[in-house]
């Protein structure tokens, strides 16, 4: 008996860490899969989405540098995959603060398992989840008529940046679950996500709104990832007439470190702080 448990009990700190990430990684899974309303409703949304504003309002708008509605659909695949991926942080919070309500979060402190766990453990779930909306959003583009000119180094580039800014964005959502009283405060935050994504070059260029509001959009985080997918996907909509919009492959990845840098820090002293 001692020679199956002495190999167990010597595994570092850090084995055990990334076992209970596993087991929490695991259990979140277990729940789509035993709940698959989730699932339709995270990977349903971004297509309804893509096929609105594809489609719906996709005849009046006009790409830059004039085209039609195809153009235009070629302009908007890449910020709408933006958009699905910064919107994320709304499911991500919604998941926290139900589970920290419903006493779960309560019941992992009081267990012997990693106190990293519970947060890592809810990134990593997140960004699997977002492979799985790419997977499906790329699908349905592709299907309307949409396609990557980039090369296949630059469209796998294109993603890693997409997931990037996913990851960052699931510290916020953490962060803002574990400060949010319930649930619908939580769904409350899509009254911050939707002008946060409105105002930026995921629909239109920031240099076609009013001059204050085209820098705020151009600043706007999301723009840089929108627009540096453009570049990588060969897309129209690429560059623009500032700093920020001249190098958004740059940005795209500065952002994302900064946000990260700011909300990691916060997501893991709120969980700290948490009454047992």
């Amino acid at each position: 008996m001692s020679a199956t448990v002495e190999p167990i009990a010597g595994r570092g700190r850090a084995y055990w860490a990334l076992a209970d990430c596993w087991n929490v990684v695991r259990r979140t899974l277990t729940h789509y899969r035993r709940k698959p309303v989730y699932i339709a409703w995270q990977l349903g949304f971004p297509i309804l989405s893509v096929l609105l504003y594809g489609y719906v309002f996709g005849g009046a708008m006009k790409p830059p540098g004039g085209g039609g509605a195809a153009d235009y659909r070629d302009f908007l695949m890449p910020g709408m995959f933006v958009m699905t991926m910064a919107f994320g942080f709304i499911n991500t919070a919604t998941a926290v603060v139900t589970d920290a309500n419903k006493g779960v979060i309560d019941r992992f402190r009081s267990m012997p398992m990693a106190p990293s766990a519970v947060v890592t453990g809810r990134g990593v779930t997140d960004t699997v989840v977002a492979c799985a909306e790419l997977t499906i959003l790329a699908t349905t583009a592709f299907v309307m008529g949409w396609r990557s000119d980039g090369g296949l180094l630059a469209t796998a580039a294109a993603f890693a940046l997409l997931l990037l800014l996913r990851y960052c964005l699931t510290w916020v959502g953490i962060w803002l679950g574990l400060l949010v009283p319930n649930p619908e405060a939580a769904g409350g935050l899509f009254a911050v996500a939707f002008p946060l994504t409105m105002i930026s070059s995921v629909f239109v260029q920031p240099d076609t709104m009013p001059g204050w509001l085209g820098t705020i959009a151009a600043w706007n985080p999301i723009s840089s990832t929108a627009a540096a997918t453009r570049e990588l996907f060969g897309n129209p909509g690429a560059g623009g007439g500032n700093w920020v919009e001249q190098h958004a492959v740059l940005m795209a990845v500065v952002w994302p470190l900064v946000v990260t840098a700011v909300f990691l820090p916060l997501a893991v002293r709120r969980f700290q702080r948490l009454s047992r």
